[in-house]
């Protein structure tokens, strides 16, 4: 019997995959069968990605994107249909943070948080709308946060930025679920990367973080692979405007000791 979870024939575009988590779920959604383009703006770690999927008996694309840019989302949209003939997941995996106290944080810096972390995804999700719907079975997977919840002490525009995010994937889960698209959200708990790593091992901060988790340790990348795969295949076929929680018990978490 097949899997519903199988996505043989599926074509994936990762938008910020070339670190981190959006790099493993490209590679997850590969190895469940999908041909993967693990789009960022570094040709060289694109490349990286694009020969470990290749190793998976996958195809992939090295295409590079900047999603402040909806010129460069409109290529890298229409590179992908030209060279893998269609397009049926969208993951938005691309961001960054940064901490500063918040009465220190200029216009600038506010704004650029945004641009990427907010609009970024706004743009993708316009740009790749006509083609995800084309599929009959399009899937868009948006990379919320802890943030999107609760606040951190000093990242107040990440935590806006992701906050919005989450309320953007319910308000398309609902607008574009008649267009056939289901749109989607996975919160990831604390999972350090080259994006927080300084912020996180061997300090207070992460200390507290730690202690907030049930679980009592970090996240590894690879175990956002099975709500990334769940949320692209015929498995999620009914669910749409939602946000699935992977972070060791911390949002559900009172007391732990």
């Amino acid at each position: 019997m097949k899997s519903c979870f199988d996505l043989s024939g599926r074509v994936a575009v990762v938008v910020g995959a070339t670190s981190g988590i959006g790099r493993q779920i490209a590679l997850g959604l590969a190895e469940h069968g999908a041909d993967v383009v693990p789009a960022g703006r570094r040709l060289v770690e694109v490349q990286k990605t694009c020969s470990q999927i290749e190793q998976l008996g996958r195809r992939a694309a090295a295409l590079t994107v900047d999603v402040k840019s909806r010129d460069s989302i409109e290529e890298l949209r229409d590179s992908t249909v030209k060279t893998l003939g269609h397009v049926d997941i969208l993951v938005n995996a691309a961001a960054f943070t940064a901490r500063k106290p918040t009465v220190a944080v200029s216009d600038e810096e506010w704004t650029a948080m945004l641009d990427t972390n907010l609009q970024g995804v706004v743009r993708t999700c316009q740009i790749f709308h006509s083609a995800l719907q084309a599929s009959g079975r399009g899937r868009i997977i948006n990379i919320a946060s802890l943030g999107s919840y609760v606040a951190f002490q000093e990242v107040a525009a990440y935590c806006a930025s992701k906050s919005a995010v989450l309320s953007l994937t319910r308000s398309l889960g609902c607008e574009w679920a008649r267009d056939g698209i289901c749109v989607n959200a996975i919160a990831p708990g604390v999972f350090p990367t080259e994006l927080n790593r300084a912020l996180l091992e061997g300090t207070e901060r992460g200390k507290e973080i730690l202690m907030r988790t049930p679980m009592k340790r970090f996240g590894t990348p690879d175990e956002l692979v099975g709500a990334a795969v769940l949320l692209a295949s015929d498995g999620a076929s009914f669910i749409t405007g939602q946000c699935i929680v992977v972070d060791g018990g911390y949002l559900a978490s009172g007391v732990n000791s």
